[in-house]
C-alpha cells in the first residue's frame, strides 16, 4: 500500500500483478480508481459533479465506487462523505471506515480484498446502526464508470410455464423509445452514450451484471435471495446512465437494523482484458460462455 494524490485527494494504492485500486483517504468510503497496470482508470472521474440539497449543501459525487443507504431519500441517502476516512490494513484486506454520520447515526465501511494473483476484488459493504432507534434500510453499492461503453444486464431464463419469470422497474424519466437500449430476451444492453438520464432495475437471480469499456469487461456479482424483499419494487440490480457517467448498482434486501447491529452486502468484481465490444445478444452469449461467467 502506497500513498499518492489522485484527483486532488489524498489516496492509497493497493495492487497485485495485474490490477490496481486507488482508495481515497480524504473522502469516502470511496474507491476512486480501478485499472489494469498501465491502462486508464475505468471509473468515472467527477471531482466537480454535485447536486444541490434542500439545506443548501452540495452533495459531491466524485465518481468511483460508493456505499449508500437505500431507499433513496433526503437526507438519509445523501449524507455528505466529504470528510477523511480511516484506512486500516488488516491481514489481506483493507478496511475503509467512515465516522458515524450525524443525521442517520450510521457507520459505513467497505472492506476490500484484492486477490493476490487474479484481477478479482471482493468488497464487503457494512452499515452499522449507531443511532438510538432501529433503522429500516439496505446497503446500496454503486459503481460509476466512464461513458462510451456497453452495460450488460442479464435477464432471468427460468422456465415458469404459464407464469411470469421476470420484471422491469422504470423511473419516470426513462424513455422507453430510446435507441440506446436493446431490449433483448436474455440480456438488456445499454449503450452508455445517452443524453437524457435513463434508469431501470430488476430482480437479478443470475447474480451478475457487467460493463464493457475500451476492450475491458467489468463483471460485478452479488447474491440474490428470492425469499426476501428489495427496494424499488424488488430490484436487486439497477443501472443508471446520463451524459457524464453510468452506474452499475446492487442492493441488499430490506432489513431492520437494530441499535448497535450491522448489515453486510458483498460484491465480487472480476476484470477481463482484450475483449471485443459486444454488438448484440448473440455476441454477449458467446462472450459469457467463453469466459465462463456463468
Amino acid at each position: 500500500m502506497k500513498s499518492i494524490q489522485f484527483q486532488n485527494q489524498a489516496s492509497v494504492i493497493i495492487e497485485n500483478k495485474q490490477l490496481q485500486l486507488t482508495i481515497s483517504r480524504s473522502i469516502g468510503p470511496r474507491i476512486l480508481g480501478l485499472n489494469f497496470h498501465g491502462k486508464p482508470n475505468l471509473l468515472a472521474e467527477l471531482p466537480d459533479f454535485t447536486t444541490e440539497l434542500p439545506d443548501g449543501n452540495s452533495y459531491h459525487f466524485y465518481g468511483g465506487h460508493r456505499l449508500w443507504v437505500a431507499p433513496e431519500n433526503i437526507p438519509l441517502t445523501y449524507e455528505l462523505d466529504d470528510q477523511p476516512v480511516e484506512i486500516i490494513p488488516d491481514k489481506d484486506t483493507i478496511l475503509i471506515l467512515k465516522e458515524i454520520e450525524l443525521q442517520s447515526g450510521v457507520e459505513k465501511s467497505i472492506r476490500v480484498k484484492l486477490d493476490p494473483d487474479k484481477p478479482v476484488v471482493t468488497l464487503e459493504h457494512v452499515l452499522k446502526n449507531c443511532g438510538n432507534e432501529p433503522l429500516i434500510g439496505a446497503p446500496w453499492a454503486i459503481t460509476q464508470f466512464k461513458t462510451g461503453g456497453i452495460a450488460i444486464l442479464p435477464q432471468s431464463k427460468k422456465d415458469t410455464g404459464l407464469l411470469p419469470n421476470r420484471s422491469l422497474v422504470l423511473w419516470p424519466y426513462s424513455d422507453m423509445t430510446t435507441p440506446k437500449v436493446h431490449w433483448g430476451n436474455d440480456y438488456i444492453l445499454l449503450d452508455a452514450s445517452v443524453e437524457a438520464p435513463f434508469k431501470f432495475g430488476f430482480p437479478n437471480p443470475r447474480g451478475w451484471l457487467a460493463y464493457w469499456l475500451d476492450g475491458n469487461l467489468f463483471v460485478k456479482r452479488a447474491m440474490y435471495d428470492p425469499t426476501v424483499l428489495y427496494y424499488d419494487q424488488d430490484s436487486s440490480t439497477e443501472c443508471y446512465c446520463n451524459a457524464r457517467f453510468i452506474e452499475l448498482e446492487t442492493l441488499g434486501p430490506i432489513t431492520t437494523i437494530a441499535c448497535g447491529e450491522s448489515v453486510s452486502h458483498i460484491e465480487t468484481w472480476e476484470l477481463y482484458a482484450d475483449i471485443e465490444r459486444p454488438r448484440d445478444e448473440a455476441d454477449v452469449a458467446k462472450m459469457v460462455a467463453r469466459l465462463g461467467i456463468e
